[in-house]
């Protein structure tokens, strides 16, 4: 039971965090020769690009040897090692559209939104159906506040492949920021149907369940996600408030602990700790 002596935070305070967690979400669309995630970054990607480089000395022609040591340079963080990389398999063939929108990517991870569009357009204009490339311009949209552009162009990718877990994902963070809950929930659901496997999704519409009352869903959903990733901080953060909301005081406390152990500037996180130890 819940001491009375405690205020709980109020329903809102769950919409606020809501709005936070969702920050970090970049959408779903990566790099790769076939629009799908190389490895993360660190000494798996330094080798990765040492063996690209090997491949690319014994064969300097090669565009896919360049787009591909191209996805490794950006995975790794360096953005202008792989624009010279996709640009220098763009000057070998043209006409290779994966390296374009992986072009696109990397110039959106950069902050030059209007020459990433660029390159996108010019990947679709090669393959109009290449769905990663219609993400990735989907999410350029929704970067430069053109929702109904970015809804146009998830709507697309969505009919090209319609078992993209991705767009349906990016789609409701669109229609989320335009105020559409219940198609939101609608995608956030859609999205977990074709991938399961995804922590995003559950903690997004976790939040959603949270902020209409429904917090053992949300729950659930942030449950879900901490199954697929047990190192989401914002998840086991978001757990925490609802746990508090619930009266489950010392399970909160354990949450929030762990998640600002995770994300540690984590503004929500450090109140829910300072409240409840305060009140414990």
């Amino acid at each position: 039971m819940t001491s009375p002596s405690l205020r709980r935070p109020a329903l809102s305070a769950v919409v606020g965090f809501a709005l936070l967690a969702l920050a970090g979400c970049n959408g779903s669309d990566g790099f790769g020769s076939s629009g799908a995630l190389l490895g993360d970054g660190g000494s798996g990607a330094a080798a990765n690009i040492s063996s690209l480089s090997e491949v690319i000395r014994a064969n300097p022609n090669d565009p896919n040897a360049y787009n591909l040591r191209g996805t490794a340079y950006a995975r790794s963080g360096d953005t202008r090692a792989a624009l010279a990389d996709f640009d220098a398999a763009l000057k070998i063939d043209p006409g290779f559209y994966r390296a374009w929108a992986n072009k696109g990517l990397a110039l959106r991870q950069a902050g030059q939104l209007d020459a990433s569009r660029a390159a996108y357009d010019r990947a679709l204009a090669i393959k109009p159906d290449y769905s990663a490339a219609l993400l990735g311009r989907g999410n350029v949209y929704r970067h430069m506040n053109q929702p109904q552009m970015a809804i146009a162009d998830f709507n697309e990718a969505i009919r090209v492949d319609p078992r993209s877990a991705g767009a349906y994902h990016d789609r409701a963070l669109t229609k989320q920021n335009l105020g559409d809950r219940a198609g939101a929930m609608a995608d956030y659901s859609s999205a977990i149907e074709r991938d399961a496997s995804a922590p995003e999704p559950f903690n997004a519409r976790g939040l959603l369940k949270a902020a209409d009352g429904d917090l053992r869903g949300a729950l659930n959903d942030f449950n879900g996600a901490l199954n697929n990733d047990l190192n989401y901080g914002e998840a086991w953060i978001n757990r925490g408030v609802v746990e508090e909301q619930l009266g489950d005081r010392q399970d909160a406390l354990a949450s929030c602990q762990r998640g600002l152990s995770l994300v540690p500037k984590s503004p929500i996180g450090q109140a829910c700790v300072q409240r409840l130890v305060r009140h414990g």
